[in-house]
């Protein structure tokens, strides 16, 4: 076990971690400003990036959950490392690929992968290593940070490579990014051993992801056959069923299932995953949906479809260094809900300026609303589903909260740029934000019912920072 950590070393420590929440942030939305380019590069349409785009986050969601699990097993640096290694090849992959089948193996599956690996250990070692409430807070803030920011900033940095050399450039960026976090990880210690003991469910493991897929493939199919699409979505959902059945059983057998049934039965960390979800849908479908509404409907390049974006991206970054400082003045719950409402406002701003303005600038306002909205709870929403649990859960809490994340971000692309597909209009570009709108609401109902205070623990009232 490595020694008690100086306020120092967490600050070195914390650097490789937000810069690994950056890379695979940035690698689900930076594609969005690349569909023509890599569409037309590689002989494909805008719904075969669209599928690319879509199993990248889907395979991180379905993966997430066994990647926090094993995290316990082997260590979670050695799990962090190992990520890095696998998402680095998957770039150097990507950047060459001949076609969309090898653009799927190294983008969707090896960086899905790496990804599902590298994230849990991120948020462990942040718990485990930041103990106090406000010192957590601004880590947590600084990492989420550079999640918005990737997430926001991709179209833009991406456009900026795509433009200036080639979109297979933007994944030599991330392969070069992936070095420089390995160099920075030296210094990281992990506070707990690895456990040699821990198992890792197989056939629970198996379950889930066929679930996650069939569902997310279900929605892909709209296009193309609705009874075909409600055949896969009715099979996702019995498997996902089949999958609950197996994880209670086994928990009953005094086994380990691959997700424990008690996570579950924590309300507050309940509430606070469906926020997380929808957070992260509202931000990829935002970021897919406009991407290539201006660059297929309205014909902007790669680069003034990212400068566009910025607005989006300062926003975002605005909030969330902002999250700390609001953490002390205000409740979690209070900063979850206004994020919604404030995410809801600026898509009814979006489709109001480009409904009735012709400039591409017409979408600034409504994208810095999304993305100050969108900052100001992607930190109190971790906050309060990793405080929730004690140490002992933080390997399966943080693999089911990412993966709940991550989900949302697949469902974002598949649902709100499915529409979009379907019909690549005016029209269909209002239906996808009307619909992103009416997610929004349901978070806001969500975050709405969250405690009146601070989770600072596994009993929040007995926490000084819990307050109305």
């Amino acid at each position: 076990m490595a020694a008690p950590p100086t306020p120092a070393s967490l600050r070195t420590v914390l650097v490789p971690l937000a810069l690994a929440q950056f890379i695979c942030s940035f690698a689900g939305s930076n594609m969005t400003v690349m569909i023509n380019d890599i569409s037309h590069d590689l002989h494909t349409t805008v719904q075969g990036v669209q599928i690319s785009i879509t199993l990248f986050l889907l395979v991180m969601a379905a993966l997430m959950i066994p990647g926090g699990k094993v995290t316990d097993r082997y260590g979670r640096k050695r799990c962090f490392l190992a990520g890095l290694v696998l998402y680095g090849i998957g770039a150097v992959l990507s950047a060459v690929a001949p076609g969309l089948g090898v653009l799927i193996l190294g983008n969707s599956i090896f960086e899905g992968v790496g990804t599902a690996l590298l994230i849990p250990p991120v948020y462990i070692l942040t718990t485990l290593l930041f103990t106090d409430f406000a010192g957590r807070a601004r880590a947590f803030g600084a990492i989420m940070a550079m999640a918005g920011v990737g997430g926001a900033a991709g179209p833009l940095i991406g456009g900026l490579i795509t433009s200036a050399i080639s979109w297979r450039a933007a994944f030599v960026f991330q392969a070069l990014v992936i070095v420089v976090i390995i160099v920075f990880s030296r210094k990281i210690g992990d506070p707990l051993p690895p456990n040699p003991s821990r198992r890792l469910d197989i056939g629970g493991t198996v379950l889930s992801a066929t679930g996650l897929v069939l569902i997310v493939m279900g929605i892909l199919l709209a296009k193309v056959n609705v009874w075909l699409m409600l055949a896969f979505l009715l099979a996702g959902g019995l498997v996902m069923l089949w999958f609950f059945l197996w994880i209670r059983a086994k928990e009953r057998a005094g086994r380990e299932p691959l997700i424990s049934i008690g996570l579950f039965r924590n309300r507050t960390a309940n509430l606070g995953m469906v926020t997380q979800n929808i957070q992260w849908l509202l931000l990829m479908g935002t970021s897919f949906v406009a991407a290539t509404y201006l660059q297929v409907v309205k014909g902007y390049s790669a680069i003034a479809t990212g400068v566009i974006f910025t607005s989006a991206t300062v926003g975002l970054l605005a909030s969330s260094l902002s999250a700390g400082p609001m953490a002390k003045r205000y409740s979690q719950r209070t900063l979850i809900v206004a994020g919604f409402a404030v995410t809801i406002l600026g898509a009814g701003v979006l489709l109001v300026t480009a409904w009735w303005l012709p400039s591409p600038w017409a979408s600034s306002p409504g994208l810095l609303l999304i993305g100050l909205g969108l900052g100001a709870m992607l930190t109190p929403s971790v906050n309060v589903v990793q405080s929730s649990f004690g140490e002992a859960k933080q390997g399966e809490i943080s693999g089911l909260s990412r993966s709940v994340s991550n989900l949302g971000s697949s469902l974002g692309t598949a649902i709100a740029g499915t529409i979009l597909v379907i019909g690549l209009t005016s029209h269909a570009y209002a239906a996808a934000v009307i619909t992103l709108a009416g997610i929004g609401l349901i978070g806001l109902g969500a975050a709405a019912r969250l405690p009146r205070g601070q989770v600072a623990g596994t009993n929040p009232q007995d926490d000084p920072a819990y307050r109305e």
